[in-house]
């Protein structure tokens, strides 16, 4: 008995599937999933409204990335006098309403735990400690990255000078984009 090619079964791997298949999709899964925070961060660059924001930088440098400013938005502490603040407890999701006038800082005028309540321009973070005269909120926006040695132009500079444009989509995940220096972009850090 002779058997011709016809006859023969194709080589497939243990589960029946085509071993170039089989990578094919495991690559494909890799490369989703390391897509996920690109997306969304381009997600938030394209539709995002952006503001200024005061900060407190001090300069560390990470040996991968370069130099960085580890950023301490002035927002990140808001009084119980700004309604809603009192409303709040350690641990929630909160929406900050914010105000903002040209390239003034961006201010706090509300908090609230609902999105669609804290007005049209509103960043998200969550609240790190409430006190009985000020809440702290985490907006999970630390540190934004610098080509290397220019970290140490930034911490010599008066902290009065220096502002950070920060994307904020309309359902409230925000992105820094530019750090400015007397008004105008000192450095971007959107480019991914």
């Amino acid at each position: 008995m002779t058997t011709t090619s016809e006859t023969l079964p194709a080589k497939t791997g243990h589960d029946g599937m085509a071993p170039i298949l089989r990578w094919g999709l495991i690559v494909l899964i890799q490369l989703g999933l390391i897509s996920i925070p690109l997306v969304d961060r381009l997600q938030v660059q394209m539709s995002g409204t952006v503001v200024p924001l005061e900060l407190v930088p001090v300069d560390p440098r990470d040996l991968l990335r370069g130099d960085y400013v580890i950023i301490n938005l002035s927002i990140t502490q808001v009084s119980t006098e700004i309604p809603g603040s009192k409303t709040v407890g350690s641990g929630d999701v909160v929406y900050v309403g914010l105000v903002s006038e040209g390239m003034e800082p961006a201010t706090p005028v509300v908090v609230s735990k609902l999105r669609e309540d804290a007005g049209p321009l509103a960043i998200q973070g969550t609240v790190q400690s409430a006190a009985s005269n000020q809440i702290r909120i985490d907006y999970d926006i630390d540190a934004f990255f610098l080509p290397e040695g220019e970290g140490l132009i930034i911490e010599e500079l008066d902290l009065d000078r220096i502002l950070l444009e920060v994307s904020i989509a309309p359902d409230g995940r925000s992105l820094p984009m530019t750090l400015l220096v007397d008004g105008k972009a000192f450095n971007s850090d959107s480019n991914f």
